[in-house]
């Protein structure tokens, strides 16, 4: 990530270390469980914040909670002022977008079967489902505890956890509709249902970033509101490019062509059926692709056909430079909202493109 972000990013490892540490501080324990019965040891928080706590050191870009701190930055330079206590407000909330992107990917793992996650096993197979789900669950309740801990007043948290109890509500929808697509494989969603199931799913945690960012500065409800669904906006032109990375170089930890396997609906799938139609000799070849993956793996040679399929028909190509598009437009779109000019603006801006991969962009 570009250099001008390593601050940031040092102060965000700092608050994430602070607010989920390695080991049960007693200050730690107080704000999360608050008075507990001797009985209770150390080692009973292990199932909990072991698999979290591992899951969340081996790394992840970090960019929703530096966009969070960043739609933070730009509000207060729209207004023409500065202040650093809104900062410091705005890099403690970053526990919540991060601890509840981490939860949700140890509830993916389990629900895609997915055997790795940053280069490593998945959290339930190192720590088995039952704990993994229980840890997963956890997390999502243990990122409000920033909110409690803030220094705001009641009427503050109260508007933030409104914020963040929508989004998660949002979250699990796109959830449900992704699985429900993906144990059907006789259906094929619309670009328009499968827009509005990214941004529930994915997009959603960008959203709850530049809500709470632009709250937490000072915006209007009607400006955060708005400030959230531009970034729903971009967190779907990353899935739309993370399902071209899953079809072409493959994603990091995972291999190439396991959506197919999953038997995923991503935008490339759904613009195939577009151009062809369900009913076509194409589509039926491709769905029976899909099938022979699912029941054969990974390894089958069906998951390279289909790929092949995808590719010749162009449907990859256009799926990548419509998430580009995506990004590209809704970077402009909190120009329109911030103003141009702003310094933050320009790092949103720096953030995003930077982190669309060079092979996506030549391709």
């Amino acid at each position: 990530m570009n250099s001008l972000f390593i601050p940031y990013l040092e102060k965000i490892e700092q608050v994430i270390a602070e607010a989920l540490p390695a080991s049960s501080e007693q200050t730690w324990k107080d704000n999360t469980f608050g008075t507990l019965p001797d009985c209770i040891t150390d080692d009973t928080f292990y199932p909990l914040v072991k698999p979290t706590r591992s899951l969340i050191d081996l790394g992840g870009k970090r960019w929703r909670p530096l966009f969070l701190v960043l739609c933070a930055e730009s509000y207060i330079q729209s207004e023409g002022s500065s202040s650093n206590k809104i900062l410091d407000s705005a890099y403690h909330l970053t526990p919540l977008v991060e601890f509840v992107h981490t939860a949700s990917l140890i509830h993916d793992d389990i629900e895609d079967s997915s055997e790795s996650r940053r280069n490593q096993p998945a959290a339930y197979i190192t720590y088995g489902i039952d704990v993994a789900i229980n840890a997963g669950s956890w997390l999502y309740f243990e990122a409000p505890v920033c909110i409690d801990t803030l220094d705001a007043p009641t009427e503050t948290k109260l508007r933030l956890y409104k914020i963040y109890a929508k989004e998660l509500r949002k979250l699990h929808l796109g959830q449900a509709m992704d699985i429900t697509w993906h144990r059907n494989t006789s259906f094929c969603p619309s670009q328009e249902q499968y827009l509005s199931m990214v941004k529930n799913k994915t997009g959603t945690l960008a959203s709850l970033a530049a809500k709470i960012g632009s709250s937490i500065a000072g915006a209007a409800a009607e400006t955060y509101d708005k400030c959230g669904l531009i970034a729903s906006e971009i967190g779907a032109g990353f899935q739309i490019i993370d399902d071209v990375i899953n079809l072409t170089s493959g994603n990091p930890g995972k291999k190439r062509g396991d959506d197919i396997v999953e038997n995923k609906k991503s935008l490339p799938v759904i613009l195939f059926a577009e151009k062809y139609g369900t009913d076509s000799t194409e589509f039926k070849k491709l769905t029976s692709y899909f099938g022979e993956a699912k029941k054969s793996g990974i390894d089958s040679p069906a998951v390279e056909d289909a790929i092949s399929l995808l590719e010749t028909s162009g449907c990859i190509e256009n799926a990548r430079l419509k998430g580009i598009q995506l990004i590209t437009d809704s970077c402009n779109a909190l120009g329109n909202i911030f103003g141009t000019d702003n310094e933050g603006v320009k790092r949103i801006n720096t953030l995003f493109k930077g982190m669309i991969p060079v092979s996506v962009i030549k391709n």
